[in-house]
């Protein structure tokens, strides 16, 4: 007797033999039995799943000489012909070779004519999305009114390509891809009827290759059964495919975590040399990749690992978090679309595994922003306090008095006696660590905050060097060169803005002007868009309980104006008692004929630095 293929044999005769379609299988039965048959059905799905073979057990169903029968005998005359394909009354017809309008022609004349030995006359059209559109259109008619002895069964593995004119006149069936664990009982009862051992591991894998198809498990097992003998073991299956079973990749991948890139790299040119190819390679170590992912999730399920979760390296398992694993699973995946454009394959594999040796030093962006998150509250409650304490003094003195006594404290000593206290602290507090700035926030409480005995006599051994930073800190350049003596001016009471106007010159003769700038420093750390509007205002007046600023422009008094409550409830803090915020704008001298604009004209002026060009 001649070799039949395992897919061929074992190819489905019942609607119970069906594996993984039960919806399909039950539904077709019900029909049958309940005598409600279709003029047309439309079977899709993937390849390998059972269509044509359900279009022949319902040609078998519905030509049965004991039948219509959901369960055919398969041994009548009439059964054994549509089973052999020798049935003159069943037609399988490929769709890709006649799909033009005359096969369509052929058809419509052929059904005019009653069965000559069947119950029904059925037409099995494979792959019908290869028709061309005339014959589709052909068919509509013959379609949605056949001759009661006709059945159309269409089979495609494209629906998106068939008509929608087509799919409105069938019943439609979607098939499924097999489940792992029904492909590997199938693949085992093949292997017991052949008389083979098979490992659960080997016929895990054939499964998992086959990617739900039983067609192609089928394939795939009978090559493997061809070169393993008597016994079907996974190292077999590893050594004479070219794989890498999951020792090497545990091997692999444990010198990734280690961050051994020498062995890393070794151990990829040996496995090549000894005939791996590069592609299957990347493939096994996805699934590497995918199996450990799974695990750090808590699947253990072995038809998804394709091996048992123990034999996976529980190094690899705790050296990288769930995060790590991903991203190590997103580069081969990436790498397999970088090969096919790539000057060398073999480098950007090593790319890839040079990559996978620091893996653990990667963070996500979602870390780092929780990090920055958790230690922005850390940083607000360390700054705060101090930046108070220089503005209002720590021995409940008000802020003009505390700002009073600093600055004759300062003009009493010489300008090196003055800086060197500063220096030292900024060297102590921004000394960078690595190359990288360090925050003062993060060291020691005792190093940071003073204690209010001695923060109103010594301002300037605890000057923050951000207070007069304003909404931007300074540059530090200690990483690129060594640090030089700092010499720090003595504030002036006045703030004195550039040469824009003559009214920027008259500054109030109080220290109005060091509490503008310990306003902007404080700010910078809360709501940089209010720090960046008291900038610019100029000429701050206080007369009794209300402080009077201007803006430069009608933009600047709007956004201030918007935030005057948290402005007056610093003042108020600052100084002790309630203070009221008015501001209004900086009259500027006009050398031409003043032109009345619009107020929304004047803002969008002010806003984007323009000017209004010609009269109309």
């Amino acid at each position: 007797m001649a070799y039949e293929v395992t897919a061929t044999r074992r190819r489905p005769q019942t609607f119970s033999s069906l594996v993984g379609q039960e919806f399909v299988a039950e539904t077709l039965k019900n029909s049958i039995q309940s005598g409600k048959i279709a003029n047309a059905y439309l079977f899709s799905g993937p390849r390998g799943c059972g269509k044509t073979s359900t279009a022949r057990i319902l040609a078998k169903a519905l030509n049965c000489q004991k039948g219509p029968t959901a369960t055919p005998c398969g041994e009548c005359d009439a059964c054994r012909e549509i089973t052999a394909g020798s049935s003159l009354d069943v037609f399988e017809i490929d769709g890709a070779s006649n799909n033009s309008v005359d096969g369509v022609r052929q058809i419509k004349d052929e059904v005019l004519f009653p069965p000559q030995t069947c119950r029904y006359k059925i037409y099995i059209i494979d792959e019908v999305h290869m028709l061309s559109n005339n014959a589709f259109n052909a068919l509509l008619k013959t379609i949605e009114e056949p001759p009661p002895h006709v059945v159309f069964i269409f089979a495609t593995t494209e629906l998106q390509k068939v008509p929608a004119t087509i799919k409105s006149r069938c019943q439609q069936f979607n098939y499924r891809l097999v489940p792992v664990e029904k492909v590997k009982e199938q693949l085992a009862q093949a292997a017991a009827e052949l008389g083979i051992k098979a490992q659960d591991e080997a016929l895990y894998w054939i499964a998992r290759e086959a990617g739900g198809s039983m067609r192609d498990s089928y394939t795939l097992f009978d090559q493997v059964a061809a070169f393993s003998g008597d016994e079907i073991t996974y190292e077999k299956i590893r050594d004479k495919l070219g794989l890498v079973g999951i020792d090497r990749l545990n091997e692999l991948f444990g010198l990734c975590v280690k961050g051994d890139s020498t062995n890393v790299l070794l151990k990829f040119d040996e496995y090549l040399q000894n005939g791996v190819s590069i592609e299957q390679l990347i493939s096994n170590c996805t699934d590497y990749l995918r199996s450990i992912l799974f695990i750090k999730s808590g699947i253990k399920r072995e038809a998804l690992l394709g091996q048992s979760a123990e034999r996976y390296s529980a190094d690899v398992i705790n050296a990288w978090s769930t995060i790590q694993v991903e991203r190590a699973l997103s580069i081969f995946m990436q790498l397999y679309r970088d090969i096919r454009y790539s000057l060398s394959p073999r480098y950007e594999f090593e790319l890839a595994l040079s990559r996978m040796c620091w893996l653990k030093d990667y963070v996500s962006a979602q870390e780092v922003k929780k990090a920055v998150d958790a230690v922005k509250p850390v940083l607000m409650n360390a700054a705060g306090p101090r930046k108070l304490q220089a503005v209002a003094g720590g021995n409940g003195q008000s802020a003009v008095q505390s700002v009073q006594q600093g600055i004759s404290e300062r003009r009493t000593e010489s300008p090196v006696q003055t800086s060197a206290p500063v220096q030292e602290n900024s060297i102590r507090k921004n000394t960078p660590v690595n190359g990288l700035p360090t925050f003062s926030a993060l060291t020691e409480e005792s190093d940071d905050v003073p204690d209010e005995s001695e923060a109103g006599s010594n301002i300037e051994e605890e000057f923050d060097p951000f207070l007069n930073g304003g909404a931007e800190p300074p540059v530090n350049n200690s990483a690129m060169e060594p640090a030089k003596p700092v010499e720090v001016a003595v504030p002036e009471v006045q703030e004195v803005q550039p040469e824009k106007n003559a009214a920027l010159k008259t500054v109030d003769s109080s220290n109005i002007g060091k509490v503008r700038d310990a306003m902007i420093s404080d700010f910078s750390l809360e709501d940089a868009m209010i720090s960046n509007s008291l900038s610019e205002t100029c000429n701050w007046q206080l007369n009794g309980d209300r402080m009077t600023m201007y803006a430069e422009n009608n933009f600047v008094q709007v956004q201030l104006s918007s935030e005057v409550e948290k402005i007056s409830a610093y003042l108020s803090e600052a100084y002790g008692r309630k203070i009221s915020i008015e501001i209004k704008i900086l009259e500027k001298k006009e050398t031409e004929e003043k032109v009345v604009l619009p107020k929304e004209v004047e803002v969008l002026c002010d806003v984007f630095r323009g000017s209004l060009l010609g009269s109309q």
